[in-house]
């Protein structure tokens, strides 16, 4: 019986952990109660251009990945049209992006074995995404991505834009025939292969792709307000695509896409209880965790892009939510995976887009057009086989030299030395490595300079002066050296800092006349088990040697540390409790410098005088 007082307590603090997170799940009614027919007129209005964009670039994204076109524009349909319901930003468009989509080509090209299960490999891991990004926005992880240096997504999609440059040329020069079975599992296996290859080029292909990208850099140049992806591939379908069906001249033969059928629209589950299903869960363990925190990267940063522009708040648990019930959502209908799509969402902004119904609206129009190109079909008129691969692979190659954001780079090249190499770093990284493993060595190498410069905590030296203030000593007062040293502690001792703080007061009293350390410790923050272990290896060396150790100015937070741990008993062995007498002395916040008055009493009585001279811990190495 004495458990269920422990049951209740633990789903107590459960319930309350994840309330504490403050996520919502009726921001879709909240906005509907204000709703207003010129705000529907608005959002219907900016879905149009949304979705124009979104059919081209979810076929576009769906080549990249090497999937079939229908995964691309079923992704493309069903997270707008269920994100909205949890997204914290009402610009936000989810879908097909294309750092996930090439993501994916990485993974399974060095997966041959398991590129040829498409229809069992997708949902699960699309399924795994959603999940993935949704405990992270349960668990509040989505606050932790701050965290992550800015220079590692650039690093990251500068990297793989080349990535993708390199391989849609296969099909803007027509010759992916020839580099079948080649190594093209990285960045420079895909040139080698590229380079041999280069002697096939068909001049169709190329006449294709340069129309198409001359048409692309048109509409941006002079026609920056419309839709230049869309209108370029309609435009290039609708002529070449005619050209190549009906076998004029050297257009016969042009290779195109395949349309999908209307029962390739038919939601299907992901097939959880089949034979070999915990092996395929390994196999895309790591790759489905790397899209689920690179789409959750990427829309967190979207969001905070559009917030800046709109002055809403951003809740990044929130759209974390978001990107996980839309993946869900994706794996439970056949597409692939969603992360927020910057233009997409930056064109539903400037078209007008009032509310979050807008992407309700483009979800919507995207899953009709969906409809209607499967039933074209049966019209004998099939519309997806009207799109020229050289066609769409000149676009997505003009859409990823857009990805070169060379402003971006130069600020993350010039600004310090850590986001340099953590940009170079990142970049080669996608260039040598899958990169799903690719982001995680960029996130490494950040975290790491990161936790350099975070563990290393200052050492200042400190005087009383004729008032009797505690203040830092200049270089003209320094003392003869005398039995006490004072160590100011100022910084963060978790794990990374505990050596760097141990060896640096062993080198302090190396100074044989110095008999009693006073660890001065009112600023010291974090300490964990390694931080407090190296603490206690610290007293039992100074013990072994004579010297003592005193702690001054120690918050509750050390107190409390310390007592749990079982160190403020090693700290305290030695001291007469029933007198009074204490190694510890806690910091009042009324007199600051009182705790070390008072640790400096009880250092003269260890050495037995009450003239002792005092020095004050000076780190040499520390930088004015």
């Amino acid at each position: 019986m004495k458990s269920f007082p422990l049951v209740r307590k633990a789903t107590r603090n459960l319930r309350d952990f994840f309330s504490a997170g403050h996520l919502k799940f009726g921001l879709f009614q909240q906005t509907l109660s204000t709703y207003q027919g010129g705000d529907a007129w608005a959002d219907a209005r900016a879905a149009v251009s949304v979705t124009m964009l979104a059919i081209a670039q979810g076929l576009a994204f769906a080549a990249i990945a090497g999937l079939p076109v229908v995964y691309g524009v079923l992704c493309a349909a069903v997270a707008p049209l269920v994100a909205p319901f949890f997204s914290g930003s009402r610009h936000t468009i989810l879908g097909p992006t294309n750092a996930t989509a090439f993501m994916l080509f990485s993974f399974f090209s060095v997966n041959p074995a398991l590129a040829g299960r498409w229809n069992e490999l997708m949902p699960l891991l699309v399924f795994m995404v959603g999940l993935f990004a949704t405990l992270g926005a349960l668990f509040r992880v989505a606050d932790l991505l701050q965290y992550i240096s800015r220079s590692v997504l650039v690093g990251y999609i500068t990297g793989a834009a080349a990535l993708i440059v390199v391989n849609q040329l296969r099909s803007f020069l027509g010759v992916a025939a020839y580099m079948e079975g080649g190594d093209t599992s990285t960045f420079f296996g895909m040139v080698l292969v590229l380079v041999k290859a280069l002697r096939h080029t068909d001049p169709v292909s190329v006449a294709i792709g340069g129309s198409t990208l001359a048409v692309y850099v048109g509409f941006r140049k002079w026609r920056p307000q419309w839709p230049a992806f869309a209108l370029t591939l309609f435009l290039s379908s609708l002529t070449f695509g005619w050209l190549i069906h009906s076998k004029i001249g050297p257009f016969a033969g042009a290779s195109t896409f395949s349309t999908f059928a209307l029962s390739d629209l038919m939601p299907g589950m992901p097939q959880i209880f089949r034979e070999g299903i915990f092996q395929d869960i390994s196999a895309l363990l790591g790759v489905g965790f790397a899209i689920a925190f690179l789409a959750s990267l990427e829309n967190t940063l979207m969001a905070k892009s559009l917030a800046s522009m709109t002055g809403d708040n951003v809740d990044v648990n929130q759209d974390m939510l978001a990107v996980g019930i839309a993946n869900l959502a994706s794996a439970m209908t056949g597409g692939m995976p969603a992360s927020g799509s910057l233009t997409r969402s930056m064109l539903n902004h400037d078209a007008g887009a009032k509310t979050r119904f807008a992407s309700f609206f483009a979800g919507i129009y995207t899953l009709i057009f969906a409809v209607v190109i499967a039933m074209s079909v049966d019209w004998g008129m099939p519309l997806v086989d009207h799109v020229p691969k050289a066609a769409l692979a000149a676009l997505v190659i003009a859409l990823s030299v857009g990805m070169f954001n060379v402003r971006n780079i130069r600020i993350c090249l010039r600004s310090t030395r850590d986001d340099a190499w953590v940009l170079v770093a990142t970049f080669f990284a996608t260039l040598i490595a899958p990169l799903h493993v690719a982001i995680f060595i960029g996130v490494a190498v950040s975290i790491t300079l990161f936790l350099r410069k975070a563990s290393r905590p200052s050492l200042i030296e400190y005087e009383f002066s004729d008032e009797g203030q505690l203040r830092e000593i200049g270089e003209k007062n320094k003392r003869p050296i005398p039995a006490i040293s004072i160590v100011h502690v100022e910084g963060d001792l978790f794990f990374g800092a505990a050596e760097l703080f141990r060896t640096q007061i062993q080198r302090t009293v190396s100074d044989p006349a110095i008999k009693v350390i006073i660890l001065r410790m009112k600023n010291a923050h974090h300490l964990d088990a390694t931080s407090v272990m190296a603490l206690e290896d610290l007293i039992k060396f100074l013990r072994s040697k004579n010297l003592h150790l005193l702690i001054s100015g120690a918050t509750r937070e050390v107190y409390w540390v310390l007592k749990k741990s079982g160190v403020l008993e090693t700290l305290q062995q030695g001291c007469n409790r029933k007198e009074g007498e204490t190694n510890l002395f806690l910091n009042w916040p009324s007199n600051p410098n009182l705790s070390t008055r008072d640790a400096l009493k009880r250092a003269q009585q260890l050495l037995g005088t009450d003239e002792a001279e005092i020095r004050i811990f000076y780190d040499a190495n520390k930088k004015d």
